[in-house]
């Protein structure tokens, strides 16, 4: 009596209708089967993108197990869910001829979005997302999982401006909306489109009756396409589209690929041709390609954004190696909160000499140096703030008599030790009045010179930041204008931390007055 072939298939709409053909094929052959469902993690589990699950084979697997235990014989899957490495023991029996490849886009109302900014559209595909934010990068795009039919609804359900789905999908069970979008410019995944039937290899009758059922130039494509993927090392977590087929007329094998960033921000393509035949090396050259020019440096970005657990802001720009000193485990975003621009300071402030200058910031000595070289300058005493001020002036400018901590230090410097009279101080349009107001209680003279203006220049960070780095007051206050204080405040020195501690509830102080200190100030904070 002959085998009756059983047939193990996911229960969605859409994998019995795969199934069912599968099984009317082999009955037209003369065989005998039946349908087995079995439910896939990829089905249960729906409230997490695909890519954070972290199971190769999320929709393959519950199948292969049961394979393996003998509770079925062959397994239908559609092939781009396949992972390109297949358990020991279970092979590839056959592909069935391609249906359309295509993605599409499925409406909520009409097309008018497409040129606007705040387009928001649904898929749970990362390649989808990646390609869409590639060519709408000022778009929305929010996960969508579930069958066919339940990613339809939801659709309906929300205010999204549309969805993507694989064609044939839509396609195979009669729901393909009327209006609904062909994405040409979008590549596939590798072997969208493609009915698969895994196999026991041992299984010589199952291998017989299926070898009939195989599409070769689908069988070809979709190989190329799989190696493609295969060797550049990409899975459900890399956003990564292939297409090869066959042009009838020269046949020759066209084959285009991409790589892209998750968020759209990089990609890099790739297309080729290659007679019917000669087509070994197509998908190897292909992935060389897309490797020569930075893909495995492009999936490492992403696979170092994904083992991101705390995000901070710096309010002043950092360099590589700043950032770069920080674990992996921190990632950090930055921008210049506050910007400076030089005034032209008039040339009768160096006509004679200045006893006694001070200077509390870098940016006031570069200033300096902005109106005059260093061989006009005329300064007999140079009082300043911080190690770093007290370098760069003494590596441009000359001597410095005295530096000290913060301003209100300096201060007392000026009044109880050097027990000057008089000070020209060369500062911003925007400054504290800390040392100012300490000289004239005393009686001390102090002539400002607005030698650079400080402006704000703040932006909106995002709520998932859960520290902020600040470098002065002004930098809190440009924060502020744009944001709440809710988050940790990481601060260079007291007189920052002084600020801080007025809007932040948790402020923490740098042991030295440098953004290394503060960096390191960072790790400890995110390591206990």
């Amino acid at each position: 009596m002959q085998k009756t072939i059983r047939i193990g298939t996911r229960d969605s709409q859409l994998a019995l209708w795969q199934a069912n053909k599968v099984r009317k094929e082999l009955t037209e052959l003369g065989y005998d089967s039946v349908i087995v469902p079995i439910k896939s993690t990829g089905d249960i589990v729906l409230d997490k993108p695909l890519y954070e699950l972290g199971i190769t084979g999320i929709f393959t697997k519950n199948l292969d197990i049961a394979m393996l235990n003998g509770d079925i014989d062959i397994a239908v899957h559609s092939l781009k869910d396949v992972p390109t490495v297949l358990p020991e023991g279970i092979i590839q029996a056959a592909v069935l001829k391609r249906a359309n490849y295509n993605d599409i886009l499925v409406l909520k109302d009409t097309e008018e979005f497409f040129g606007q900014p705040n387009g928001v559209i649904a898929t749970g595909s990362l390649r989808r997302k990646a390609m869409w934010l590639n060519r709408y990068p000022t778009h929305k795009v929010v996960d969508l999982r579930g069958n066919v039919n339940t990613r339809l609804q939801k659709l309906e359900d929300n205010d999204w401006n549309g969805a993507v789905f694989a064609a044939a999908g839509l396609e195979r069970i009669g729901i393909r909306p009327k209006g609904a979008i062909s994405l040409s410019w979008m590549i596939p995944a590798p072997a969208q489109g493609v009915i698969m039937i895994a196999c026991l290899e041992k299984d010589d009758f199952v291998k017989d009756a299926c070898e009939q059922l195989n599409h070769y130039e689908t069988q070809v494509c979709v190989g190329i396409e799989r190696d493609f993927l295969n060797k550049l090392e990409g899975g459900c977590t890399a956003p990564i589209g292939a297409l090869a087929y066959v042009d009838e007329k020269t046949e020759e094998i066209n084959f285009k690929g991409v790589l892209l960033k998750r968020d759209g921000s990089k990609k890099i393509t790739v297309t080729k041709t290659a007679k019917m035949g000669r087509h070994r090396f197509l998908a190897k050259d292909c992935a060389d390609y897309v490797i020569n020019r930075g893909g495995k440096e492009l999936m490492l970005e992403d696979e170092y954004v994904s083992l991101i657990q705390h995000t901070i802001y710096s309010t002043k720009k950092l360099s590589e190696a700043q950032k770069k000193s920080l674990p992996h485990t921190i990632g950090i975003q930055d921008s210049d909160f506050i910007k400076i621009r030089f005034n032209r300071i008039s040339p009768k402030v160096m006509k004679n000499e200045i006893e006694n200058v001070v200077i509390t910031s870098q940016n006031g000595v570069e200033a300096i140096l902005h109106s005059f070289a260093k061989d006009e300058i005329k300064f007999k005493n140079i009082y300043c703030v911080g190690r770093r001020t007290k370098k760069l002036i003494e590596n441009r400018i000359g001597k410095v008599a005295h530096v000290a901590r913060n301003a209100k230090k300096l201060a007392e410097f000026l009044h109880k030790e050097a027990k000057v009279k008089e000070v020209t101080y060369f500062c911003s349009g925007i400054r504290l009045d800390i040392l100012p107001a300490y000289l004239n209680d005393f009686d001390i003279v102090v002539n400002e010179v607005e030698a650079y203006k400080t402006m704000l220049s703040p932006v909106k960070i995002e709520e998932a930041v859960s520290g902020v780095l600040f470098y002065s007051p002004s930098g809190i206050e440009s924060y502020l204008k744009e944001n709440i204080a809710n988050k940790t405040a990481f601060c260079i020195g007291e007189t920052t931390a002084k600020e801080a501690k007025k809007h932040f509830k948790n402020v923490e102080v740098a042991t030295m007055p440098n953004v290394e200190s503060v960096l390191e100030l960072v790790k400890n904070h995110f390591s206990s």
